[in-house]
């Protein structure tokens, strides 16, 4: 048995989700009454969502306490590539329902939710969140609460005692084995949600969709692969495409399985240390952009919304459309701070186009239904981002200070992508 889990564990987790996923299927379509299978998806999911807000707590917390007086952090910049990326996924979904547009198929609404009923409820409710209590801000899963409460008591603890600060890193180490433990079952929970999936809806709802998901996993794919490098590109001035594709591979495929950005956070700051970065730095940017990096929300936003107008016979001008991108894009950083997220959101779009709540309420039943691909892919690219976006900002500044970059322990992959380390 010993001998079996040491080879078990020996196999690149990717390539036993991907096994998982293939058996969650097979299984789906040969014994869909083994309803007992599902609840290992249930637990792997309610386990990431058990452990996440409290990773995000600490890790925030130890990052702050330790930050060193008068050490220069890169957050302004950060926060602007995260907006800038967030809005353009936004218009890069706006134009693609344009050249594609796409009618759907309504569902069921979602009738066990409650969408908020504008832009400034969606603000009122963030604001609100910002100053939740920081106990239920855990519970709840209130990221921008956690995030909030965190930066404060990592302020206060700024002059605490050496030994009160080794405590915090201890216990955010700690929390971050504990999420590597749980992803490591990340096989058998995707074995289980794929079975949900296919046993109840059967294999062809994505065929009804097929056209929907083309456009979405589209988008996230143009916005991976074009939009990101040029805002990259634009800042270090040299080719983008070896980060990129790092990136991708090393938190983009594991935030895909996971399908939890906040749970994804402890192999972002392990490719962040991988890549040479600036602890001071990503210990902070890494779960901000957890919380407010949603290149992919505001894709399916906009594609939803767009869709919803086009069933129901709607003509959007193109004023009308690039008000939406940036609608899209404000209602995406907020959507952790909206129970439901991304999909919760759609309404708040529809609503711009003068769409009754109840046909957008069944356009976010059909948002459900293709969920396991969309949100996949949604937190892919939200993930992958992060570190994009942060090593972006220190290689920009080492660009300005006329420095090489040097990829140290990374100089494995440039052998593999071709590259040397370059002058920027």
């Amino acid at each position: 048995m010993k001998d079996l889990f040491i080879k078990w564990n020996s196999i690149s987790l990717v390539k036993r989700i991907i096994v998982g996923m293939i058996i969650g299927a097979i299984l789906g379509v040969v014994v869909p009454k083994w309803s007992e299978i599902a609840i290992l998806g249930s637990l792997f999911v309610g386990a990431l969502k058990a452990v996440a807000p409290i990773l995000v707590f600490v890790l925030v917390i130890a990052a702050i306490a330790q930050h060193k007086s008068g050490h220069k952090t890169n957050m302004k910049q950060i926060i602007v590539l995260y907006l800038i990326g967030t809005f353009s996924a936004a218009l890069v979904a706006v134009i693609a329902s344009f050249l594609f547009p796409i009618k759907l198929v309504l569902a069921q609404g979602a009738t066990d939710v409650t969408a908020p009923g504008g832009i400034v409820e969606v603000l009122k409710s963030l604001l609100m969140r910002i100053v939740d209590n920081p106990v239920n801000a855990i519970i709840t899963a209130n990221y921008i609460g956690i995030l909030t409460w965190a930066i404060i008591f990592g302020l206060a603890l700024r002059h605490s005692a050496e030994s009160t600060k080794k405590l915090l890193v201890d216990i955010s180490e700690a929390v971050s084995q504990a999420v590597r433990w749980v992803i490591s079952f990340a096989p058998f929970g995707i074995l289980g949600l794929v079975f949900d999936t296919v046993s109840t809806n059967g294999l062809d709802v994505f065929k009804d969709y097929a056209a929907l998901l083309g456009v979405l996993v589209g988008c996230m794919l143009f916005v991976a692969l074009v939009v990101n490098p040029l805002i990259v590109w634009f800042n270090i001035k040299t080719n983008p495409y070896p980060l990129v594709f790092r990136t991708l591979k090393d938190s983009g495929l594991y935030a895909f399985f996971t399908r939890s950005s906040a749970a994804n956070i402890p192999v972002n700051m392990k490719l962040c240390k991988d890549l040479g970065l600036d602890k001071d730095t990503y210990s902070v940017s890494i779960p901000l952009g957890a919380t407010i990096n949603m290149a992919g929300a505001s894709v399916t936003i906009a594609v939803l919304a767009l869709a919803a107008a086009f069933t129901v016979g709607i003509k959007v001008d193109l004023p009308t459309a690039f008000i939406l991108s940036v609608l899209s894009a404000i209602s995406a950083c907020g959507a952790s701070g909206v129970a439901g997220g991304s999909l919760l959101l759609i309404p708040l779009a529809c609503s711009l186009f003068g769409i009754p709540n109840d046909i957008a309420m069944q356009v976010v039943g059909v948002g459900f239904i293709i969920g396991v691909i969309q949100d996949s892919c949604e937190t892919g690219l939200n993930s992958a981002s992060d570190v994009l976006f942060t090593a972006t900002a220190e290689l920009t500044e080492r660009r300005k200070a006329g420095r090489k970059v040097d990829y140290q322990t990374v100089k494995a992959d440039a052998i593999k992508y071709n590259i040397e380390n370059a002058d920027i």
